[in-house]
């Protein structure tokens, strides 16, 4: 069964987690790296005020201030400890709000640019998500975005369903849980029902490599949201179906001994008439 992660549970794990964020984050930097080039290409003059999604740290943010010093920053996030490391990250150059992308405590038109990097996969709608973004950007103004979307670690997820299949008992009434991230073509059916103009859409494929089975669910959970879940597999069951994955694992994808996990991100950039 594919699930979208409700938000409270996002703002848990992120929130458990924020203070390894930093320190053990890898393709999010690069995702930031480009996502900070592309704004620096499209903003010909500093923004007035712009507004993070889902701010984290304040890693893309504190790239931006770099970039615009004189710029009013707004950061916002679910996970109170995210929003904390963002405050002592930049102090008084951000006003970092602790809340929900599709309900923002801000006025309507009130930023010319809003951001967000590596946070987008997570929200359960973001249709509501995009509304609420439309509804904050004043005329004229830009979205930057940039999520992971389909294809982002299909090595495991494939690994994983096998060894679900292969391991579990379904007259059981077990099962097995893994998110689902939205296809490109999902993303432009959105769009194309919104007050949006001058949207592109691109993807790129990033990869990072791991000795182990057991580094790369940790590295996912060390960034705040477990991508597979053991549902009601647990115990032996549940060790059964991590040993069989890390065979398939091993058996489809190893390169000299280690396993790759693939990220495929979506870049978004959009205007508002």
């Amino acid at each position: 069964m594919n699930s979208m992660p409700d938000t409270t549970r996002v703002a848990a794990a992120f929130h458990r987690q924020a203070s390894e964020y930093d320190r053990t984050v890898l393709v999010q930097r690069r995702v930031v790296d480009s996502l900070a080039h592309t704004i620096e290409s499209l903003c010909h003059s500093a923004p007035q005020q712009i507004l993070d999604v889902g701010c984290g740290t304040g890693l893309l943010l504190a790239r931006l201030h770099a970039l615009y010093p004189q710029t009013a920053l707004v950061g916002v996030d679910l996970a109170y400890n995210m929003c904390r490391h963002t405050a002592d990250k930049l102090g008084d150059a951000c006003r970092v709000i602790q809340g929900d992308a599709a309900q923002l405590a801000l006025k309507d038109g009130s930023c010319d640019l809003i951001v967000s990097s590596s946070v987008l996969q997570w929200v359960s709608d973001l249709c509501a998500v995009l509304h609420e973004l439309r509804r904050v950007l004043q005329p004229g103004g830009r979205l930057c975005l940039a999520f992971f979307c389909e294809g982002t670690l299909h090595e495991l997820q494939s690994c994983y369903r096998d060894a679900v299949t292969s391991t579990v008992d379904h007259n059981s009434g077990q099962t097995s849980r893994l998110h689902s991230f939205r296809s490109v073509d999902e993303v432009l059916l959105i769009l194309s029902g919104m007050e949006f103009e001058q949207y592109i859409v691109t993807s790129e494929i990033e990869t990072d490599w791991y000795d182990d089975l057991t580094s790369l669910l940790r590295s996912i959970k060390n960034i705040g949201a477990g991508t597979v879940s053991g549902g009601s597999v647990s115990g032996l069951g549940w060790r059964g179906i991590l040993n069989e994955t890390y065979r398939l694992y091993r058996e489809r994808y190893a390169v000299d001994g280690r396993i790759p996990a693939s990220y495929t991100v979506l870049y978004l950039t959009a205007k508002v008439p």
